[in-house]
């Protein structure tokens, strides 16, 4: 039998983004977007710079799109700006023994994160993991034709699937984000929902945008395996195989 491949999220999958990089990212991104939107002469008061965020966010999957589609914003500008830290390795949390949960799971790993290069890259090597993934697909690398087509990109999942060659049914994607899960399940992928670092408060999702999360963990359908953390994966291996 093939050995599975699995397909990692980074940001609140393989660590707890929401502890203090997510706070940050959003206000970086306020900041950026409000100096677009006043240079292009429009409202950038604070109400409308989160109405455009979450708006775009909810158009798109991504604020990121959002900015290129109608402000014509590059996406490196975005990524570098939103991506700006005093000290990235201060700010990491994640679970214990995590390359060792990591090596449990049988099969190929590859990084699938709609975070840029730079800053995945540099998290993966704080927390020791980057020897543990065979591949490493930032969001500038999910292009279709050209045109960024971050996840949920069914495109972007069948054009990786095809390069890879991996068959969709032997590929587990693992995701905090539940609704990155659904076209994935679409293709024929497992799904594995991580939950323990979702917001519950209310307050914190009003903060997300480019980054949101869900307060809600009721397993939907398309959802094969939902886990509190990689940990406890290995012990459903049975339900993805």
């Amino acid at each position: 039998m093939s050995k599975l491949t699995w397909l990692f999220d980074l940001d609140n999958t393989l660590h707890n983004a929401s502890h203090a990089i997510f706070p940050a990212i959003n206000l970086n991104m306020n900041a950026f977007i409000a100096q677009v939107l006043d240079k292009g002469g429009l409202a950038s008061d604070e109400a409308a710079v989160n109405a455009a965020r979450v708006t775009y966010w909810q158009r798109y999957g991504a604020t990121l799109l959002g900015m290129v589609n109608h402000h014509q914003v590059r996406p490196e500008d975005f990524l570098r700006e939103a991506h700006r830290f005093d000290n990235l390795a201060t700010m990491i949390r994640a679970e214990r023994g995590l390359a060792r949960l990591l090596r449990r799971l049988p099969g190929r790993k590859i990084l699938l994160t709609n975070a840029p290069r730079r800053y995945s890259r540099d998290v993966l090597r704080h927390l020791g993991l980057h020897r543990h993934f065979a591949k490493h697909v930032p969001i500038e690398a999910m292009r279709v034709h050209g045109r960024l087509k971050p996840k949920p990109s069914k495109q972007m999942l069948r054009k990786l699937l095809a390069r890879e060659r991996i068959s969709a049914h032997r590929c587990v994607l693992v995701e905090d984000t539940v609704s990155h899960l659904k076209g994935a399940k679409e293709l024929g992928m497992k799904t594995a929902w991580i939950t323990q670092y979702l917001a519950s408060d209310s307050s914190k999702q009003a903060l997300s945008g480019y980054h949101a999360t869900v307060g809600c963990t009721k397993r939907p359908i398309y959802v094969d395996v939902k886990v509190e953390s990689v940990g406890q994966l290995f012990k459903q291996l049975h339900r993805l195989r």
